[in-house]
């Protein structure tokens, strides 16, 4: 499933996209269509194609739900299941790692509207995350497939430890302006490490409103690569 959307950033018309489908920023990739600049006697915007699975949470009834009716997101701080289906969560990835050769606490992290996010407490943290967060994103896979097994498919589950997507995050915003100041000092492109689609767009946002900088993404499947591009002066 495709969809269009425009903004006067990338990061806008993203936004503008997750808020109208009911989505969560990693549960759609993002093809840049259109980039215009400001100038004298036109606007600057980006126009993008959002791509997605048919099976994506919350998809099928995204205009059916106008993103003005949705109530806003809350937060709760209980860290202790409050229903058959967290604890079946909590229980499910408990196991699966118990059965890993680990042993782990589980606990509710945050609750919100069609998003729910676990928290892995282990010694064994750095395993459990793996390479790049590798391990972590496959044991977060299972999760939201025993999820949609149990009749929750419109529940968006987050897995996390030591506050691993946190630090993640900021590594990448940090690791996005040094390739930048690289690219603009070498004068040619850097090949970034395989990303999937949350932590690219995390780049390409970071970037996109440097003048003289511009990222794509190179390859095939989830895991793809984000070339930094010098442009030059605009």
């Amino acid at each position: 499933m495709t969809y269009e959307y425009e903004g006067k950033t990338e990061k806008e018309a993203i936004e503008k996209a997750a808020q109208e489908l009911g989505l969560e920023r990693d549960q759609f990739d993002v093809e840049i269509l259109e980039t215009q600049k400001n100038s004298l006697f036109k606007k600057g915007f980006v126009k993008i194609r959002v791509h997605m699975d048919e099976n994506t949470p919350n998809a099928a009834a995204q205009n059916e739900r106008p993103s003005e009716n949705r109530a806003p997101k809350k937060r709760v701080s209980n860290p202790i299941p409050q229903d058959e289906f967290e604890q079946k969560l909590t229980t499910f990835i408990t196991e699966v790692i118990s059965k890993m050769g680990y042993s782990a606490t589980v606990e509710i992290m945050f609750r919100e509207e069609r998003k729910i996010g676990l928290k892995i407490q282990s010694e064994s943290s750095s395993i459990l995350i793996g390479r790049k967060g590798k391990n972590l994103d496959a044991l977060q896979l299972l999760l939201n497939v025993y999820a949609g097994h149990l009749g929750h498919e419109n529940v968006r589950v987050i897995l996390d430890t030591e506050s691993y997507r946190i630090r993640r995050e900021e590594s990448l915003v940090r690791l996005a302006y040094t390739t930048a100041d690289k690219v603009r000092s070498y004068r040619k492109s850097i090949l970034l490490e395989p990303m999937n689609p949350f932590e690219r767009r995390l780049i390409h946002t970071t970037l996109n409103e440097i003048p003289d900088i511009e990222t794509k993404s190179e390859g095939d499947g989830l895991y793809k690569q984000v070339r930094v591009i010098y442009k030059g002066v605009i």
